[in-house]
């Protein structure tokens, strides 16, 4: 069988409690972005060798992960407020601090997962709400900015 080019279109994101594994919201974002990591680099000046640097290893770092989704509501309970009560709730001192581990399963045009990226310990840093205009019909979206203390890319 040939290899076969990965599709952005279709994931799914699940987060969960690391204090009690309960599940955040339904998981139906429309986008999902860094999926970063990079190295930092030492460099090394060596004295009487002024032709080379040495470079070694050091800190990964992550970019924070960026969930956007359209604002959902019910008949009876208005709009789906799970994303704004974990943020306000650690604003306003709730302890303790409710952070969430995610996966990020990227699946095939059968509906099979194909690619797995695991982030741990996630906490909301930024909850931008919809921009709103009369003007325009658009989709009310809101955008979620999750740091993580580490992100890897699994086999599913």
């Amino acid at each position: 069988m040939a290899d076969s080019l990965l599709r952005s279109f279709r994931f799914q994101i699940k987060l969960h409690s690391t204090i009690d594994g309960s599940a955040l919201g339904d998981g139906a974002f429309q986008e999902c972005s860094g999926l970063e990591l990079e190295m930092d680099v030492k460099e090394y000046l060596e004295g009487g060798n002024n032709d080379a640097v040495i470079r070694q290893v050091g800190r990964a770092k992550y970019q924070n992960i960026v969930l956007k989704r359209g604002m959902l509501y019910g008949n009876s309970d208005g709009v789906n407020r799970a994303l704004w009560e974990w943020l306000q709730g650690i604003v306003s001192g709730q302890r303790p601090v409710a952070r969430y581990d995610g996966i990020i399963d990227v699946m095939s045009v059968g509906d099979e997962v194909v690619a797995t990226w695991v982030f741990d310990r996630g906490l909301p840093v930024r909850l931008r709400g919809p921009e709103l205009n009369a003007k325009t019909g658009e989709v009310a979206i809101e955008e979620l900015h999750i740091a993580h203390e580490g992100l890897r890319l699994e086999a599913p």
